[in-house]
């Protein structure tokens, strides 16, 4: 694609054992936030990092900055996955990119959440639902130009449609992919 993806940074160290530290406590923190929300203790995070609380502090000054960091971590995982599926065929790129969003959906809800509880919104926001808008509707308008998706549609339309397969989605990971290829269908060009 030529279009290039909306950046979105944050402060990352120099050093390779501090960018090391910082990517390691992203994971953790993804991860724990996953398992008991957002508001779980930050030693825990640092724990599972397997780093003291005080190099958690020294990367991320208050636990806003880590939910934020997570969720840019998140943001341009997902644009960047629309990068990487351009390479296949129009509907198999927007169907498995929606797929995906299924999961950074939910991760995104509970994250955005706790961002905005712990005070207003911030640029981080408004970039990152650019960089997600922008890499979904390449996706969308490739397959649209392709005659196999309707044109009477928006990004936005469909991932609002996934956000609540992704919300209502149960512990049945097939009763998720049948909603989802419900709405995939529902996105099919008929003529």
């Amino acid at each position: 694609m030529s279009n290039p993806t909306t950046q979105i940074q944050l402060p990352v160290p120099k050093r390779a054992d501090a960018r090391r530290n910082h990517e390691k406590l992203l994971a953790a923190a993804r991860a724990v936030f996953a398992e008991t929300g957002a508001s779980a203790p930050l030693e825990e995070v640092a724990a599972r990092a397997g780093v003291g609380v005080g190099t958690l502090y020294r990367n991320f000054a208050t636990r806003q900055a880590l939910l934020e960091a997570v969720y840019v971590d998140e943001v341009e995982a997902i644009a960047h996955a629309a990068e990487e599926l351009a390479e296949l065929p129009p509907w198999e790129a927007l169907a498995e990119w929606l797929r995906r969003y299924v999961g950074f959906a939910a991760t995104k809800r509970l994250l955005m959440e706790a961002i905005l509880a712990s005070g207003p919104a911030s640029e981080m926001l408004g970039a990152s639902k650019k960089a997600i808008v922008d890499a979904g509707t390449r996706l969308l308008s490739r397959a649209q130009e392709a005659g196999i998706v309707r044109t009477d549609i928006q990004i936005l339309d469909v991932t609002r449609v996934i956000s609540g397969i992704a919300v209502m989605a149960s512990d049945d990971p097939e009763q998720t992919e049948r909603m989802l290829r419900l709405a995939l269908d529902g996105l099919r060009y008929r003529s």
